[in-house]
């Protein structure tokens, strides 16, 4: 018999047999289980104790599983929740990642896929139980004596620093947003698309991502999809068995295998061949990998994050990208701006820059540089982004000695000292760059707040959706797929925005 466990699970499914089949299930893990049947009555039981995970199914009589995650989201609650999607409905799975879901299951169930997701989202997955949310008092419940007996109340774990979120330096606003979707995708198993130019620290935001998640004290295991040979991709990410071809020697375990229980990070994803990325399809969708020159398939336990600096919605178009796939992958993506869009970091990413070099050269203090050097900086469009920047205060470091960087310390293009950038110095401030202006202190220009906040937000998605559209000359699915949406929804945001095209409403455009 299965030990007791003290994880409280809410089961919501409005079928029956499909309910009981669950609790059947989970109760053999030793969980302890309530169920409901409709949206309201999960609601009741919410609102009555906390538990350690939400599994819901999406349709509802009374409403959806959705409807479960936000109200779970507006409340502050710290339950998992997952869940369970008719077969194929890849927006309604996509639409519940990005509403806060942990992750999701498709029916047919498959009920060790079940089990393994269960124990996933309760930390069970590396052997043993960590801590129970439902076992910390929440805000809400905190004056409300449980209905239930009173469990242990296990200390809150002290969640490390992520080394890498501290290293993305910047106080932009662009940067900003940056850190707030990490620390909130942190919180789901939802596929993320790092997107950004070369550069910009694709790697670092991953990184961060898998630091603050509950799978930080796991691997994480980056691969650049672009270095690998395209004959040796399989047997890299899959592993091989033994004498599976000349030179297999041994059993070798692949990155799937090496990421299991953690994060596997596919850079530059969009440089794999066609027939890999569906074998990387099947492999996401089943769960399992099958190594080369192996029989049957092994099941992991994968967070996967990938990255590029492709279009890659453009690449689905020119048929160098498989759409399911790019689908898959482009569950939530954040986009990792360009040096040049935020030059107010500037001086906080070259100081970072210094102070690590001088520390690491033993160096101290570690030199700065002049108002002149950064106001010319400003001007450069830095195309090799950060990692530009570095290499330029590397290389002015190791040649100057000095405790100051001059312009001409940096080895900067010709064009930046032109006889028109020397004009606009001499305008400086009332002309000023982004470096200068986050040199001089400046009291802040606030934009008036609208009166129609509604109306606001109507006015921006409906500029975008033109401009999408005209990008694309009016084919409603190339915008949809720039945009992260599918068909479906560009024609519904088009019709309640009444956008037209070609002068009818959501008209009969090339798709």
């Amino acid at each position: 018999m299965t030990t007791a466990s003290h994880f409280s699970l809410l089961v919501v499914d409005d079928e029956p047999d499909l309910r009981t089949l669950y609790e059947l299930t989970l109760l053999r893990e030793g969980y302890d289980l309530d169920t409901a049947g409709t949206v309201q009555e999960a609601l009741l039981h919410l609102k009555d104790r906390t538990y350690s995970a939400v599994i819901t199914d999406m349709r509802l009589p009374d409403g959806s599983g959705l409807d479960v995650l936000h109200w779970l989201e507006e409340s502050g609650r710290r339950e998992k929740a997952i869940v369970i999607t008719a077969y194929g409905s890849s927006e309604n799975a996509v639409e519940a990642l990005k509403a806060g879901a942990y992750d999701y299951l498709t029916k047919p169930v498959d009920l060790k896929q079940f089990r393994g997701v269960v124990a996933s989202a309760l930390g069970r997955g590396g052997g043993g139980p960590t801590v129970d949310p439902a076992s910390l008092p929440s805000e809400q419940h905190r004056a409300v004596p449980p209905p239930r007996p009173v469990r242990t109340v296990v200390a809150p774990v002290a969640v490390p620093v992520s080394q890498a979120l501290g290293r993305m330096a910047g106080n932009s606003t662009a940067m900003q947003q940056v850190r707030s979707l990490v620390e909130k995708v942190a919180r789901s198993m939802a596929p993320v698309l790092v997107a950004g130019e070369s550069g910009t620290g694709k790697e670092l935001v991953a990184r961060a991502i898998h630091e603050v998640s509950a799978r930080g004290a796991m691997p994480f295991v980056p691969v650049n999809c672009s270095a690998i040979p395209e004959q040796l991709l399989e047997a890299e990410f899959f592993g091989y068995r033994k004498g599976a071809f000349t030179g297999a020697n041994d059993d070798r375990e692949g990155f799937f295998q090496a990421a299991n229980g953690g994060t596997l990070f596919l850079d530059e994803i969009g440089d794999l061949p066609l027939s890999m990325q569906s074998k990387l399809l099947r492999a996401i969708q089943e769960r399992s990998v099958r190594p080369v020159g192996a029989v049957t398939e092994q099941p992991v336990d994968v967070r996967l994050l990938s990255a590029t600096h492709k279009d890659l919605g453009a690449e689905v178009l020119a048929g160098q990208f498989r759409q399911d796939l790019y689908y898959r992958l482009n569950v939530i993506q954040i986009r990792v701006p360009p040096l040049r869009e935020r030059l107010e970091d500037l001086m906080g990413i070259s100081e970072r820059v210094l102070e690590r070099l001088s520390r690491d050269a033993g160096v101290w203090p570690a030199p700065r540089l002049t108002r002149d050097a950064l106001v010319h900086l400003a001007r450069y469009p830095f195309p090799g982004n950060v990692r530009e920047l570095e290499n330029m205060l590397h290389r002015a470091v190791a040649l100057s000695g000095g405790e100051e960087l001059d312009v001409y310390d940096l080895d900067l293009p010709e064009s930046v000292f032109t006889d028109s950038a020397a004009q606009e110095l001499d305008r400086l401030p009332t002309e000023a760059s982004e470096a200068e202006r986050a040199l001089s202190p400046a009291l802040p220009v606030e934009e008036p707040l609208p009166k129609d906040l509604a109306s606001y937000l109507d006015d921006v998605e409906r500029e975008i959706l033109v401009r999408a559209l005209e990008h694309h000359r009016y084919n409603r699915t190339a915008a949809g797929i720039s945009l992260g949406l599918s068909l479906r929804q560009m024609r519904y945001r088009m019709a309640r925005l009444n956008v037209n095209v070609g002068g009818d409403l959501a008209g009969t455009d090339r798709e």
